[in-house]
């Protein structure tokens, strides 16, 4: 029986002249490309927005043209929350507002993750927000970090909300949205900004999580059963959430975080275990190098992907390669993040299909989009379509 494993370093991928791709010192990644299928896959197909939602819903093989309805929804999967017909998922961050000036539509947002609020401090904020402005409509739940779900039953109309980290560094009035959004926003300040969370914060040199921002809201998902049996190993809820929704696996790994300081070893030891128990299909996605392009680190990305070749990569592929089975192992980032514009792009991301019945000589000497660029031709236009290369070619 055939094994497929896919390794997602999430927004690994940049335009920059020299990228953290070309200086991250990644062995492993670099061998598994000389003897790869490799190529570029259009993972955000034309007119959507280049978010995590879309991006990786195509590399499970789900258009996202069709099933997207927002992360928020798969985000509440994950938490185990329970929609209603009648019900509106939001993806609120605990977000990181000037205190000056005064007035909140001049205020200018420093940092979409509050300098990566931890969960146990993140559920003190959001249950206080819970308290006050929560009601039989409206309540909010903790997700992870800075990433929070706010449940919302036959919610007013609304029009586009801005994504956080499309915005930092820039004052916010022009980007809030209307009516009773913004002024649970609004209120959100007065209630975060003098919490005993973050005064602690402050003390500590830590940026407050003063402020929610709302956005990314959507209805009841629901998703074909994919393929195959199968695990996601996410710290991700919008990860774990679309794995739930496609009948698989999703375990809570401990000390998980989505960001540099996580634990590496226990997401690989996960995918091992999953291979063991029978799983013909696990998908491990990696945050980091996502949210170091975020806070503008490209030191820090690059170290994220060193890291992940050491600690995902490397373990993933020598247990498959003592294996007495076939496999097939793909890496490839969901869409790119530039640390120049501190957030996400819709271009084509290089990926590596490496099969170990049919191995090639792919001229590629490192994996870096460059090199993919400048040895191969091979292009999926339908990100959605790039399971199928894996699992059928």
């Amino acid at each position: 029986m055939k094994k497929y494993v896919i390794i997602v370093p999430d927004g690994m991928a940049d335009d920059a002249p020299i990228t953290a791709m070309d200086s991250a010192k990644k062995p492993f990644m670099d061998m598994l490309a000389q003897k790869s299928l490799c190529g570029f896959v259009k993972t955000v197909p034309e007119g959507m927005v280049a978010e995590s939602d879309t991006a990786n819903l195509s590399i499970f093989g789900y258009d996202p043209k069709t099933y997207s309805k927002g992360r928020s929804p798969l985000e509440a999967v994950s938490m185990g929350l329970e929609m209603g017909d009648a019900d509106t998922a939001m993806r609120f961050n605990l977000v990181t507002l000037s205190e000056e000036p005064e007035e909140y539509a001049e205020k200018i947002i420093l940092d979409h993750s509050s300098d990566e609020v931890t969960t146990d401090e993140a559920r003190e904020l959001v249950k206080e927000l819970d308290k006050h402005l929560g009601d039989k409509c409206k309540r909010f739940h903790t997700g992870v970090s800075y990433r929070h779900c706010l449940l919302w039953e036959d919610i007013p109309q609304y029009d586009d909300f801005v994504r956080p980290h499309d915005i930092l560094d820039k004052k916010i009035g022009e980007h809030l949205p209307k009516g009773e959004f913004r002024s649970l926003m609004e209120q959100s300040y007065e209630i975060l900004n003098s919490h005993p969370v973050n005064n602690e914060r402050r003390k500590k040199g830590l940026r407050p999580a003063n402020s929610i921002w709302l956005w990314s809201p959507g209805g009841k998902p629901a998703l074909p059963k994919f393929s195959l049996p199968g695990t996601v190993i996410s710290a991700v809820d919008l990860i774990k959430g679309i794995g739930r929704c496609a009948g698989l696996k999703a375990p809570n790994i401990i000390g998980a975080t989505g960001t540099i300081h996580t634990n590496f070893a226990g997401k690989a030891a996960a995918a091992i275990s999953a291979l063991e128990n029978g799983d013909e299909f696990v998908f491990v996605h990696l945050e980091a190098p996502d949210e170091c392009s975020h806070r503008g680190e490209p030191e820090n990305k690059m170290k994220a992907i060193e890291l992940i070749d050491e600690h995902i990569v490397r373990p993933i592929y020598e247990y498959l390669e003592k294996g007495d089975y076939p496999y097939t192992l793909a890496i490839l980032p969901d869409h790119p993040t530039p640390v120049s514009t501190r957030t996400h792009s819709a271009e084509p991301v290089p990926f590596l299909i490496y099969d170990s019945e049919k191995e090639l000589s792919s001229g590629i000497t490192n994996f870096t989009e460059k090199s993919v660029k400048e040895k191969s031709t091979a292009y999926i236009d339908k990100g959605h379509e790039f399971i199928n290369h894996l699992i059928n070619r």
